[in-house]
């Protein structure tokens, strides 16, 4: 798929000081000249859930109508694998892994799952930590949410 400026390209990323620990979830958006960033985080909470945040946020904050692509970029194996992949058969084993246990995290895989539902998104996967500067951006954000004591 080619990129284009009327597309919107979102990075996302979660953080954890201690897993669990109080954790950051940070947002980078780009639609043609703008820009906007969103983080936020919690005291209690693992690096997953702040990975799956970060997406979730990022999701809701898109404009009402808006009926471009999004391409959502991710660090995270588990976010993509999660909603392009395992979700199918989490949703037909209601909610149970192959080995029938819970699906962890299924409160934000139902809210992220209804949200990829409504929208055109292209899910992605850039390696963390590797100079790619929106993704830089969004762990700085994700860094920035994590609760001080």
């Amino acid at each position: 798929m080619a990129q284009t400026s009327e597309d919107l390209i979102i990075y996302t990323d979660g953080a954890c000081s201690g897993n669990p620990g109080p954790g950051g979830w940070g947002v980078l958006m780009l639609h043609g000249s703008r820009e906007k960033t969103l983080n936020g985080g919690e005291r209690d909470t693992t690096n997953n859930r702040m990975e799956l945040m970060a997406a979730i946020k990022a999701l809701e904050a898109i404009k009402p109508g808006f009926a471009g692509k999004v391409i959502l970029w991710t660090d995270s194996t588990y976010v993509l694998k999660g909603i392009t992949e395992w979700i199918h058969g989490w949703k037909k084993r209601g909610w149970k892994k192959s080995d029938k246990k819970p699906v962890i995290n299924k409160d934000l895989w139902q809210i992220l799952d209804a949200l990829n539902a409504e929208k055109d998104v292209s899910w992605k996967w850039v390696k963390g930590h590797a100079g790619v500067e929106g993704n830089e951006r969004a762990d700085e954000l994700a860094r920035q949410g994590i609760p001080v004591s």
